[in-house]
């Protein structure tokens, strides 16, 4: 059994997908699209921008799902289609490229989506207000007691369980920073604030949660054609209207990555391919669970690599 995964914020990078622009007008047709559902020439920016504005959490989002589509529409003029996955999941804004690669979203609402969770996620808290750092080397119970013991008063939540050694917190920045103190004291091989604009997957995001109910509720959503994996219970789930309440848990809730990966795992999932831009889920991927192959397409040169390997049976 094989599972598509999809990337999420910080994957980002100036140029990703344009190879595949160029080599497979599938892929193409795919950055128009977004660039004609946003009103803008968002591929522009992704192939020839900043590299501060793309990764602008309004900018991020719709790009990397865009180019995880657009190797995803790659692969299927190749003859790899969704139905070859017996599960899609993603980290984060991933999600939604996992449901617009599995039919259940346009590709022009989930473009329309990110940008409007994006701008609500950065507008949610004040800039300086909030922080999330990664604990490594701490198992999720530890980190989560961490987060607890940090947070007097304020917000402090493990927001991210990535991997076996690997879990970020989210919240009020003196929590967070509090936080990064504990976690040396209980045995942290490394504890950094992360580079981020906001303190995502944390209460503090109410006020995106709201948003996101509110614009979710004007877009038809299908039942995917194969199960999603969701981040925030960690089990899959395919009725529509269940999705849609998830998307709106996951603005507040916990990225259950590790508890997805061991799920897909117990269900059969032998092998998981990472669709989109760089590799990092493929890297805790084999943290988590070292008997799974893993493969990555973002580029030109993976899509005859994954199509030998999935057509090879």
């Amino acid at each position: 059994m094989r599972a598509f995964v999809f990337p999420g914020q910080g994957a980002q990078t100036i140029g990703m997908g344009k190879a595949l622009a160029d080599a497979y007008p599938s892929a193409r047709a795919v950055f128009d699209e977004v660039d004609e559902a946003l009103g803008e020439k968002l591929s522009t920016l992704i192939w020839e921008g900043d590299i501060a504005d793309l990764t602008l959490t309004k900018n991020a989002q719709p790009a990397l799902m865009a180019t995880s589509l657009a190797a995803m529409r790659a692969l299927e003029s190749e003859g790899v289609t969704i139905d070859m996955a017996s599960f899609v999941a993603g980290h984060s804004l991933g999600e939604y490229s996992a449901l617009a690669a599995s039919g259940a979203l346009t590709i022009a609402d989930t473009a329309r989506l990110l940008r409007i969770r994006g701008t609500a996620m950065q507008e949610a808290v004040p800039v300086g207000v909030g922080a999330m750092a990664a604990l490594l080397g701490l198992d999720f119970e530890t980190a989560q007691a961490v987060a607890e013991e940090a947070a007097q008063g304020e917000v402090c939540q493990a927001a991210n369980d990535n991997d076996p050694s690997q879990v970020v917190v989210s919240g009020h920045k003196d929590a967070v920073e509090r936080a990064l103190v504990i976690a040396k004291e209980k045995g942290a091989k490394r504890a950094l604030l992360l580079p981020v604009s906001a303190p995502f997957h944390c209460a503090l995001m109410a006020p995106a949660a709201s948003v996101m109910a509110e614009a979710l509720d004007d877009v038809n959503i299908n039942a995917p054609a194969v199960p999603l994996v969701a981040n925030v219970i960690a089990s899959a789930v395919s009725d529509p209207t269940r999705i849609r309440a998830l998307l709106v848990d996951q603005v507040t809730g916990s990225v259950r990555w590790r508890e997805s990966v061991l799920y897909m795992a117990k269900q059969g999932v032998t092998e998981v391919w990472e669709i989109g831009a760089g590799k990092a889920l493929i890297g805790m991927i084999r943290r988590i669970d070292k008997d799974l192959t893993t493969g990555a397409v973002g580029a030109p040169d993976d899509i005859a690599a994954a199509v030998a390997a999935m057509t090879a049976a």
